[in-house]
């Protein structure tokens, strides 16, 4: 384990020495602004983003990568994950931080599986968006109010009608009580399985961490719309498309129903490109 070092010091020296190269490009990182709220209990809401809000997980594979990887660092920079929901474009993590600090923490999950996720679909630069939203979590009320609004997230877009139904959060290990991710001790000594069942199911309107974006329609229906199109299988193949195609192709995708930042998302252009 190498020692922490100060967040305005640069991280790149730091993993060189130590030979760690989970880096989102090949080079120095962006180290985190120092604003970020303090967490007493260590515990933090974070929620992380593709860039221009485009897709980070193409297929079943580049889910189970990513939830490998937190299991992997989990060892290594010793944190706990009380849960997780992964979305096409975004994810979210419960999260408590004990030997590294949270920009740390996320500079090793993110940077390997970008280098991962560039070398599968033979692209190069930034996938996730540079800074992360996190939110500090103080105490066992709003503990289970963002544990509900995470596991809810599928349902809330329209991914699914039931909490149980969507294979990449963490709601059926703790509902079965057994994971090699999730420490769920915590949450048991909380709620028990049958009140945290019931507490899923109600909706509530919590407010947590969000995206900020709500669709009209959903991503699968938005995605089937794309493909039959455009003919693209994932944003990779939408973005070597010439500028000329891709340009009737995004107006063909509005005419579809789809929003401007549905398509940005989806397809990985730019807001700014969808919007012409």
């Amino acid at each position: 384990m190498f020692p922490l070092c100060s967040p305005c010091v640069s991280l790149h020296l730091v993993l060189a020495k130590y030979g760690e190269y989970d880096i989102f490009n090949a080079g120095v990182i962006k180290i985190p602004r120092c604003d970020r709220e303090k967490s007493k209990t260590g515990i933090y809401h974070v929620m992380l983003r593709g860039i221009n809000k485009q897709v980070i997980f193409e297929d079943e594979e580049d889910y189970e990568v990513f939830i490998e990887t937190l299991k992997r660092y989990k060892a290594i920079s010793g944190y706990k994950i009380f849960a997780y929901c992964l979305m096409s474009n975004h994810l979210h993590l419960l999260i408590k931080v004990e030997n590294e600090e949270l920009g740390t923490v996320f500079k090793r999950i993110a940077g390997s599986y970008v280098y991962w996720y560039n070398r599968k679909y033979g692209r190069t630069g930034h996938l996730f968006q540079d800074r992360f939203k996190s939110e500090a979590v103080e105490d066992d009320r709003y503990f289970l109010t963002v544990l509900r609004y995470i596991h809810r997230n599928p349902i809330e877009v329209g991914v699914c009608k039931e909490i149980g139904e969507y294979h990449f959060s963490s709601y059926n290990e703790i509902v079965k009580g057994k994971s090699e991710l999730v420490d769920t001790d915590y949450i048991n000594g909380i709620i028990d399985k049958d009140g945290y069942i019931r507490f899923c199911d109600e909706k509530s309107g919590d407010e947590c961490l969000d995206i900020g974006d709500v669709s009209r329609l959903t991503d699968a229906d938005a995605r089937e719309i794309i493909e039959k199109v455009s003919g693209c299988k994932n944003a990779v193949e939408f973005q070597k498309i010439s500028s000329d195609k891709r340009g009737g192709y995004i107006s063909e995708l509005k005419q579809n129903g789809l929003s401007i930042r549905q398509i940005s998302r989806l397809t990985g252009v730019s807001f700014a490109v969808a919007r012409k």
